[in-house]
């Protein structure tokens, strides 16, 4: 419990910091809005389901990804303009680090859902299936902000975060399964291991 409230506590903080003078505020609120929804659902489903520790870790570090993107902006973050000089790139990516952990992390989240209400049985069809609810996530994102930009023209550009590359939005879905499956293959022992000491 300390841990998760430890979590809790860091995630405000954050917030606060990163409503401080963002790039913007309309796109502040597109890009933070998933991390505040998804806190305040597992928030009112605690009681109900409580994830493993590990999960509830990896949804921090997403909030972390989704609320620093929403102060600066997705294509402004320093780190990545920094890196973007530095290996010559032609675009800032933390973008896609946002994608890869949108797919990491539902995939993870997912995982333990299936698992616990015993909705899947073999392991080759759990993991199939958690990287197509995963995809499935990223694809609804993408055409999200497609609706955002399409609704609000201009204002929705820093959202939709394009940055001129015609393949933004396929390779935006591609590190998302990419993360998907990186999940299963790195954390999916150790994840098992976390579900069976929390139902014993």
């Amino acid at each position: 419990m300390k841990l998760i409230y430890t979590l809790l506590i860091l995630i405000i903080v954050l917030l606060i910091w990163s409503a401080i003078k963002p790039f913007e505020y309309f796109t502040w609120c597109l890009e933070v809005s998933p991390a505040v929804i998804g806190v305040l659902v597992l928030m009112f489903t605690f009681k109900k389901f409580r994830f493993t520790n590990v999960v509830y870790v990896l949804i921090f570090f997403h909030c972390v990804i989704l609320i620093i993107g929403g102060h600066y902006t997705y294509a402004e973050v320093p780190l990545f303009d920094w890196i973007q000089e530095t290996f010559n790139h032609s675009r800032n990516n933390y973008d896609k680090l946002g994608h890869f952990a949108q797919g990491f992390v539902p995939a993870m989240i997912t995982r333990e859902v299936l698992l616990r209400k015993n909705v899947v049985n073999s392991n080759s069809w759990l993991n199939f299936i958690v990287v197509c609810i995963a995809m499935a996530i990223s694809v609804t994102y993408e055409f999200i902000e497609w609706a955002v930009s399409l609704s609000t023209g201009e204002g929705g550009d820093s959202f939709l975060g394009t940055q001129g590359y015609i393949w933004d939005t396929q390779s935006d879905i591609l590190f998302a399964t990419i993360g998907a499956i990186l999940a299963l293959i790195f954390f999916g022992k150790y994840h098992t291991l976390q579900i069976e000491k929390l139902t014993v």
